[in-house]
Formats: C-alpha cells, sequence, structure tokens
C-alpha cells in the first residue's frame, strides 16, 4: 500500500522561488514510491502534482465540487495530471477533512488561512506534518503556532528547506510511526493466551483479568485505528469509481 502524502499550500499570492520548491516537492514524493493528495486546487499543490506526475508518482485530488463541471467551472480548479479526482461536494472547507484524513503525512507549502485549518486538522489527529520552509505564509510561522498551541496530539511536525531530505525524513518517520503502531497495538490474532496456572487464587484471578482488560483496551484502540483507516481508503476507492463523494 502506497504511503499518502498530502500537498496543502497558496493558491495564489506566491513567488517563483515558492513555486520552484513545490514542483521539486511533488517530484521527490513520487521518487519515494508515495502517492500525493492535493485538494485538486490551483497553486503550489497543483505545482507539487505536476512535479510528481512528471516523474511518475500516483496523483488524487479531493475536490470541493459535486461533479466535473463544478469542479472545473464553479472552483475553476484543474483536472489535468490528476490519476483520481474525488468530488466531495463538500465545498471548500468541507473537503479539507477528507483531504487531511486521507493522508499518513501532511505537507505544508505556503499557504493563509484555508492552510491553517488543513493545518489544525493535522495537528489535532495527530498526523505528521512537514513544513516546506522558502514558501512563504503559514509554513514561515508554523514553530510559533506550536508553541502557542501548546497540546500534546501526537502529532509531530518537521521543518526544512530542502525538498527531497524533507520528504525522505518524512517518510522514514513514518515508517517507525507505523512499526511502533503494530507493536502497540497487536492485532487479536497475536495476543498472547492467559496462564491458566493465574487463575488458581483470588490473587491469581485478578491479576488475569487484569490482563485481559489491558489485552481487550489495546485491541479496541487498534480496531478503532484499522476502521477509520479503512473508512478513509473505502472512500477513496467509491469516490474513483465515482460511486459517491466525500468531503
Amino acid at each position: 500500500m502506497k504511503t499518502m502524502i498530502g500537498v496543502m499550500g497558496s493558491v495564489s499570492g506566491y513567488d517563483e522561488r515558492a513555486r520552484d520548491l513545490t514542483y521539486r516537492l511533488g517530484e521527490s514524493i513520487a521518487r519515494h514510491g508515495c502517492a500525493i493528495v492535493t485538494g485538486a486546487c490551483p497553486g503550489l499543490p497543483h505545482e507539487a502534482v505536476r512535479g510528481a506526475k512528471a516523474t511518475g508518482g500516483l496523483t488524487v485530488g479531493v475536490s470541493p465540487g459535486h461533479n466535473f463541471a463544478e469542479h472545473t467551472i464553479k472552483y475553476d480548479s484543474p483536472w489535468e495530471g490528476y490519476d483520481i479526482i474525488i468530488y466531495t461536494g463538500s465545498g471548500l472547507m468541507g473537503r479539507e477533512i477528507t483531504g487531511v484524513r486521507s493522508c499518513d503525512i501532511v505537507v505544508l507549502a505556503g499557504g493563509r488561512s484555508g492552510t491553517l485549518g488543513e493545518f489544525s486538522i493535522a495537528y489535532d489527529e495527530g498526523k505528521l506534518i512537514g513544513v516546506l520552509k522558502g514558501t512563504g505564509g503559514i509554513a514561515e510561522h508554523v514553530s510559533m503556532l506550536v508553541d502557542v498551541i501548546h497540546k500534546d496530539t501526537g502529532a509531530q511536525v518537521v521543518y526544512g528547506d530542502d525538498p527531497e531530505h524533507l520528504i525522505a525524513t518524512l517518510v522514514q518517520m513514518d515508517a517507525a510511526r507505523k512499526t511502533a503502531d503494530r507493536k502497540q497495538f497487536p492485532l487479536a490474532l497475536n495476543a498472547q493466551p492467559i496462564d491458566p496456572t493465574l487463575t488458581t487464587s483470588l490473587e491469581g484471578t485478578q491479576r488475569a483479568i487484569a490482563i485481559m482488560e489491558m489485552e481487550v483496551r489495546r485491541i479496541q484502540a487498534n480496531l478503532a485505528e484499522q476502521h477509520r483507516r479503512l473508512e478513509a481508503y473505502r472512500d477513496l476507492a467509491l469516490m474513483g469509481s465515482g460511486e459517491r463523494g466525500k468531503g
């Protein structure tokens, strides 16, 4: 399964340096075998899509519109370069949750209020977040925001002005996080059986109950996370086939 990397950022108001950095960001995402996810919008996110597509990467757009006509006419958004466009019908703000939740990693490039909202969603949901420095906008102020928020959500924020190095670091961290998740929340089939000798006394029975309760909590946490991921990928699949929209 491909790692999904979202690129969120400025639709307008950026300079040539930001454009070049974000294009190279898309190239790096593709070179690492990852899929790129954007809001199917113009601007810096589309520059990343262009870079990824030119390098043979898989490109996914999460549109605010109900259909192709609304996407291209009402929202004046691009369609060239996308392998999949998911039509959410949720509007510009509503589609942000779908976009962020569909990603393993979120990278910010430039950005204003919309990108700030996407950062907030990603941070509150404990995502791995990259910040491409040198692109202006919100990306230049994230460290200050993290200090002000001062909230432990499990999110990790990585900063860098070299797109290749930033993506390489994020991909390594994502792999480590997934490995840690598997160790922390093993599947039920891998759960260790309770030693029957523990139940030969009241104290032993209480210990066995405590172990079983802890195992149940671990399994429940694992199932909740797997269900969340299943729903995100199921929606991606259904939207890609045109069966329904996602917001």
